[in-house]
C-alpha cells in the first residue's frame, strides 16, 4: 500500500487522483498507546497516521466501555455478582472469560442514554472493585507532543457521545468544541472528524454530517466496512478496522474488502 495522510487521500480520490493500493492509518479516540507503542513503530516504517481525539478524556478521562473493561481486569474473584443491577452473575474464570463479559457489557449499555451507561459503569466497577484505574488516555502535553512528530490530529467530539442520541444543539457544540479545544491546544484547526462508533443512519445521520462539513473540517471517517471510491462523500468515508487476530486473516479481510469495493 502506499500510505497517505487522511485529508490529502480524500481530496485526491475526490479528484480521481488517489494512486493505486491507497490506504490511511487511523487511531480513535486519544489513548497514550498511540505515543508510546503506535508512534515508534510508524516512524520505524515511515509511516504517517491519523489520531482522532475525544477532546474531554485527555487525561484522566474515561470511556464507559473501558470502565468496564478495566473492572473485568481488576475484579479478585472469578465470579462477579452484578444482580443488584439485573445482570446476573458473571464468569471470570480466565482471561477469556473476562475479555468475553466485558464485551457482553459493552453491547448491553451502547446505546442506553450516555449519562445512564456511565453510571451502569461506575456501578459495575464498584463491585468489581476497581479503585484506582490506570490512566489511559493522552494528556495535553502528550496530544501535542504525538502532533509535533507529524502526527495528524483530527477531532471526535469532547465526551465521544452518539450524536443521534443528542439534541441537534448538542450534537452541534459537541462538534464545534472539539474542533475548538484541539485548536487552542496543538495551535492549528483540525482538518479531519470522526463520528462516534460511526455507523451510518444509527450512530448519525445526515444533518450530523452537514455539522461536520460546515464546522470547517476538510474530511470525515465513518465505521462503514468497505474500501472508499470516487463516488463517496469526502464526510462519509468508510473504514477497514483491523481486529484481526493474525496477519493472514488480516490480509485476507483487506484483499476481500478491497476487491468488493
Amino acid at each position: 500500500f502506499t500510505v497517505l495522510p487522511l485529508a490529502d487521500a480524500a481530496r485526491q480520490l475526490a479528484d480521481g487522483q488517489l494512486p493505486e493500493l491507497a490506504a490511511c492509518i487511523t487511531f480513535d479516540d486519544g489513548y497514550a498507546n498511540n505515543l508510546d507503542v503506535a508512534l515508534p513503530i510508524l516512524r520505524r516504517h515511515g509511516l504517517t497516521a491519523t489520531v482522532f481525539v475525544a477532546t474531554g478524556l485527555l487525561g484522566n478521562g474515561y470511556m464507559f466501555n473501558d470502565t468496564i473493561i478495566e473492572s473485568m481486569r481488576a475484579c479478585q474473584t472469578p465470579r462477579l455478582d452484578l444482580s443488584a443491577l439485573d445482570l446476573g452473575h458473571v464468569d471470570l474464570g480466565d482471561n477469556a472469560a473476562r475479555a468475553a463479559a466485558a464485551g457482553r457489557l459493552i453491547e448491553r449499555f451502547k446505546y442506553e442514554p450516555q449519562a445512564e451507561r456511565t453510571e451502569y459503569a461506575a456501578r459495575i466497577a464498584e463491585r468489581a472493585g476497581l479503585t484506582e484505574p490506570p490512566r489511559l488516555m493522552m494528556t495535553p502535553d502528550e496530544l501535542r507532543r504525538l502532533h509535533a512528530a507529524g502526527i495528524d490530529i483530527g477531532a471526535h467530539t469532547v465526551s465521544h457521545p452518539i450524536l443521534t442520541q443528542l439534541s441537534a444543539t448538542e450534537a452541534q457544540e459537541e462538534i464545534d468544541a472539539s474542533r475548538g479545544m484541539l485548536t487552542d491546544l496543538l495551535g492549528s484547526a483540525p482538518q479531519t472528524f470522526a463520528y462516534p462508533n460511526g455507523q451510518p443512519g444509527q450512530d448519525y445521520g445526515p444533518a450530523h454530517v452537514e455539522m461536520v462539513r460546515n464546522a470547517g473540517f476538510a474530511c470525515a471517517v465513518s465505521t462503514a466496512a468497505r474500501c472508499a471510491t470516487g463516488s463517496d462523500d469526502p464526510f462519509e468515508l468508510p473504514r477497514v478496522t483491523i481486529w484481526s487476530a493474525t496477519s493472514a486473516k488480516l490480509t485476507a479481510n483487506l484483499v476481500r474488502l478491497y476487491m468488493s469495493g
